[in-house]
C-alpha cells in the first residue's frame, strides 16, 4: 500500500522503477550531506541513523551507509538480504580525474565499478589479477544493463568510476588511478555497491556529481554546494 504521505516518486526515478520490474528502489548514499540534498528535495526530513532503510518517496528507500567501501557493501547487504529490491542506485558526489571529460557540477553514470585493489610493486600498483575482490574476473564490475534507461539525463558523461580507498590527493595518484582503471572519476563506495547487489541478483547503478578536481592538494577546485544542489535537482518532482 502507497503511504500516502510520502512524496511521489520523481519522474526518472519513476521510470527507472518500471523498467526493473516496479519494486523499491533502494538509495544508497555514503556522506549525511548527500543523504540532506536528496531528503530536501524531496521533501523529507533528514536520515539521521545509518543503515537504517529510510521511506522518502513511493516505492523508493534511501539508506546512509557510511563512506567507504566495507559500510557500502555491509548496509547494501542487510537492505538486499531483508527484502530483495528492485535495483539499487549508488548516488552521491566524486572526483573528477585527470584526462576526464567531466566537470564540476556535471554528472557522471558508472560505465564500470572499478575496484582500485592491487599489489605495489617496485614499479606501480599492479592490479589484482588471480584474486579478484569480487565474484567476476578483474577489478571492474561491468555495468548493469539497466543503465540505459539513465542516459538521457542532462549533462551526462559516462565512463567508469574507480571505487578508491585512497582519494588521489597528490598529482601522481590521480594519473596512476586514472592509468590504471581507464576511470573518468573517482569516489569510495560505487564498486562495492555494485559487487554486493549482483551477489543479490539486484540491478545495480551509479550516480554521482562532480565535486571538485583531483590531484595536489594546493591545486584542488572544490565546489561542494554546487554539486549538493545539482544531486538534489536530480531528485526533484519534475
Amino acid at each position: 500500500m502507497i503511504d500516502a504521505a510520502l512524496p511521489p516518486c520523481p519522474p526518472k526515478l519513476a521510470a527507472y522503477r518500471r523498467a526493473v520490474g516496479g519494486g523499491t528502489l533502494v538509495l544508497a548514499v555514503a556522506a549525511d550531506a548527500e543523504a540532506r540534498a536528496i531528503t530536501s528535495a524531496l521533501g523529507r526530513g533528514p536520515v539521521i541513523e545509518e543503515w537504517r532503510p529510510t521511506p522518502v518517496a513511493e516505492g523508493v528507500i534511501l539508506v546512509r551507509t557510511g563512506v567507504g567501501k566495507a559500510n557500502a557493501a555491509g548496509a547494501v547487504a542487510a537492505v538486499c538480504a531483508v527484502d530483495r529490491p528492485a535495483a539499487v542506485l549508488s548516488v552521491g558526489i566524486a572526483g573528477t580525474l585527470p584526462g576526464s571529460p567531466a566537470r564540476i557540477g556535471d554528472l557522471v553514470l558508472a560505465a564500470g565499478h572499478a575496484f582500485d585493489e592491487g599489489v605495489r610493486t617496485p614499479t606501480g600498483i599492479e592490479l589484482l589479477g588471480g584474486f579478484p575482490p569480487w565474484a567476476g574476473p578483474g577489478n571492474v564490475v561491468p555495468a548493469h544493463p539497466s543503465i540505459a534507461f539513465l542516459r538521457d539525463l542532462p549533462g551526462l558523461h559516462e565512463g567508469v568510476i574507480a571505487t578508491v580507498s585512497i582519494c588521489s590527493g597528490t598529482d601522481g595518484l590521480a594519473r596512476e588511478v586514472a592509468g590504471r582503471t581507464g576511470a573518468i572519476a573517482e569516489a569510495m563506495e560505487g564498486a562495492a555497491v555494485a559487487a554486493t547487489a549482483s551477489r543479490f541478483g539486484v540491478p545495480w547503478a551509479e550516480l554521482r556529481v562532480i565535486s571538485n578536481t583531483t590531484g595536489d592538494r594546493k591545486g584542488q577546485i572544490w565546489r561542494m554546494p554546487e554539486a549538493l544542489r545539482r544531486l538534489g535537482e536530480l531528485f526533484r518532482d519534475r
